[in-house]
């Protein structure tokens, strides 16, 4: 009887410890599934936000996520937070602050995610935004390490108009770099990152093909470089449409 109660109480034990068991897994497969879908809705709202030009509502709303392990909420986050630093409202000490946390954010989305190609985008803008508080040779010095994430942000997706025209950026940089500037390059480098006015065009004109007035920032570039090349007529084109542009956000407003 003693043996018979025993291996009855096992049984009811081991039923018991199953049906928990089973609880936990499904409550625990509603969770990830409701903490997926919270994610997804999220990055809904702080895309509409960021279409809208709400910059400081979406870095408050995107800041509650910053020990988030999803590489999309985080490098969104690294975008918002350079954005507010932008803002003429923004105070000096408050743009570096901000600059050196949107590093910090992109460097986290990067290390989640190496295959998202808007991490690899955002390291880069977010490096070049730290070297102009640290001074021309680190800017310099960083310049292979940006380009590098650049083109690696395209070869994942060679469609994003955005990526193709910062490599232009970087391209016209180069280009005008002033003489002491070389010499810097010419100390960090056995051989110095160099580039011209036409690389430059090229790159912005295959902006403007992958995605038409996608960008206030490309039209003037092209207006300015078409300056650089003494093509005027062409300059004035582009810096008219540059002009034209309805501005959504303050960098628009500058440009």
């Amino acid at each position: 009887q003693v043996l018979r109660k025993s291996l009855q109480r096992g049984i009811v034990l081991s039923t018991g410890t199953f049906l928990v068991y089973e609880a936990h897994k499904l409550f625990s497969g509603f969770a990830e599934v409701h903490a997926s879908f919270k994610v997804e809705e999220v990055i809904e709202q702080a895309d509409y936000l960021y279409g809208s030009g709400e910059t400081e509502k979406l870095y408050r709303q995107l800041l509650q996520h910053k020990n988030s392990d999803d590489a999309e909420l985080l490098w969104r986050l690294a975008r918002a937070s350079r954005d507010l630093a932008q803002l003429s409202s923004t105070s000096a000490e408050e743009k570096r602050q901000l600059a050196y946390e949107a590093l910090e954010y992109a460097k986290k989305a990067l290390e989640k995610n190496e295959s998202n190609f808007a991490a690899h985008k955002w390291y880069a803008i977010c490096l070049s935004d730290v070297g102009d508080f640290e001074g021309i040779k680190t800017k310099i010095g960083n310049a292979i390490v940006i380009k590098e994430h650049f083109q690696r942000a395209i070869e994942l997706n060679p469609k994003d108009a955005t990526t193709i025209h910062l490599i232009g950026i970087w391209c016209y940089s180069f280009a005008e770099m002033p003489w002491y500037q070389r010499k810097i390059a010419a100390t960090l480098f056995a051989t110095p990152p160099t580039s011209t006015f036409q690389e430059a065009l090229r790159y912005f004109h295959m902006a403007e093909e992958a995605d038409p007035n996608f960008y206030s920032k490309n039209l003037l570039f092209l207006g300015k470089t078409y300056l650089k090349l003494n093509n005027k007529k062409m300059a004035l084109l582009w810096l008219s449409k540059a002009k034209e542009y309805p501005a959504h956000t303050e960098e628009d407003k500058q440009v």
